[in-house]
């Protein structure tokens, strides 16, 4: 687009000239004309300084095409950064203690850098926010002169959730609602809603920036921060694997939202639906989550909250098997982000071969999930 703004730019400008041109000679033979006949060159100084004038208004105009990237005028580049985390270092340094028999590697967990960014202006003088959308890397961003409040955040979100945009220090993000038929909650966290998991999420905020009116423009870095984080959730089997067609788990307890501001999130608990993948041990899932709740907060305890993993198989004759396990002390050391290991899991063998064989196992019938939008706002 900005290519074809300056090709314009330069074609009119072109244009303007030749049209100068054209009419400057056709203005000064009538003036020669206009002379010889008179026998005045009064005449001919009149018509030369009209024509001058006529010049000058040009130049003027060829001015205008850049005014704004020459002129006094507020001009922020942003320049942003991305910090790919995907967990937080709290009693277990999992970089330096990655295990072997994982089944990815440390950094392959690592996010990818957001498709782009939307920003919210709130100016120190008015009502309302204006809002905007850069690109990943950054841009020109636009504002009023003055003491503005700048909230960030990536714009390529698909089952988030924003709240309260209109007071950066309210604004939140949660995720949609997910039912599964065949879940069923605890009595630890029956009052709690079932959700997707969110997308990833980045973001950062400017308490206060002075947007000036300069020459050149001025940069603005700012690092886009993550806000969801990812457990790697192992369930290990020691016995009755190869009776297991699908897997799939929740892991409850955990943040229904966030706040935008700072990345505390709320006090309110949800319980995350996913999906697994078989391995050699057993079953996996990488799980994005808000991290647990009320985090960092002073109400923040440990003894307060329960965190419950759930796994749940169909099995290759199509019986369906449910387990349940308390992480709450694994959880409670990795607050936001981490590795979840349970293990011990067995099938029966009466249960493996329960039924005549041949069953056709796929997910077709096993409790599909149901997506429920939430009014956007």
């Amino acid at each position: 687009m900005k290519r074809n703004l300056n090709e314009k730019s330069r074609r009119e400008n072109g244009e303007w000239r030749v049209r100068r041109e054209a009419f400057l000679a056709c203005m000064t033979g009538y003036a020669r004309r206009s002379a010889s006949l008179f026998g005045s060159g009064k005449f001919f100084i009149f018509h030369s300084s009209f024509i001058i004038l006529l010049l000058l208004s040009g130049c003027r105009k060829d001015l205008c095409y850049t005014h704004d990237e020459h002129g006094w005028a507020v001009k922020v580049n942003v320049v942003a950064d991305w910090e790919q985390e995907w967990e937080r270092m709290h009693e277990t340094d999992w970089e330096q203690n990655w295990m072997e028999d994982f089944s990815c590697s440390y950094d392959e967990l690592r996010p990818d850098v957001a498709d782009g960014i939307r920003v919210l202006v709130y100016p120190d003088q008015g009502n309302r926010y204006n809002e905007y959308n850069l690109e990943a890397e950054g841009g020109r961003l636009s504002m009023a002169e003055g003491m503005n409040s700048l909230l960030f955040y990536n714009n390529d979100t698909e089952y988030i959730v924003f709240s309260d945009l209109d007071a950066s220090a309210a604004a939140s993000a949660t995720t949609r609602t997910r039912t599964r038929t065949t879940f069923t909650s605890t009595p630890a966290h029956a009052d709690e809603r079932t959700i997707n998991e969110p997308d990833m999420l980045y973001g950062t905020y400017v308490d206060e920036y002075e947007a000036q009116k300069t020459v050149e423009p001025v940069d603005l870095p700012l690092t886009m921060r993550p806000l969801v984080y990812t457990y790697l959730v192992r369930y290990e089997f020691s016995h009755g694997l190869e009776y297991v067609a699908l897997a799939r788990g929740a892991l409850a307890g955990m943040a229904e939202s966030v706040y935008l501001q700072d990345g505390h999130t709320g006090e309110e608990a949800a319980t995350v639906l996913y999906d697994c993948t078989l391995q050699s041990y057993g079953a996996e899932a990488q799980v994005q989550t808000f991290g647990v709740p009320n985090y960092p907060g002073e109400g923040y305890g440990r003894a307060a909250q329960v965190y419950t993993l759930n796994l749940e198989v169909r099995l290759n004759n199509g019986k369906i098997l449910d387990y349940e396990f308390d992480v709450t002390a694994q959880v409670e050391k990795q607050p936001r982000g981490g590795v979840i290991l349970v293990d011990g899991i067995e099938v029966s063998d009466e249960d493996g071969q329960e039924g005549s064989g041949g069953f056709d196992v796929d997910v077709d019938g096993w409790g599909d999930y149901v997506d429920i939008p939430l009014p956007l706002e």
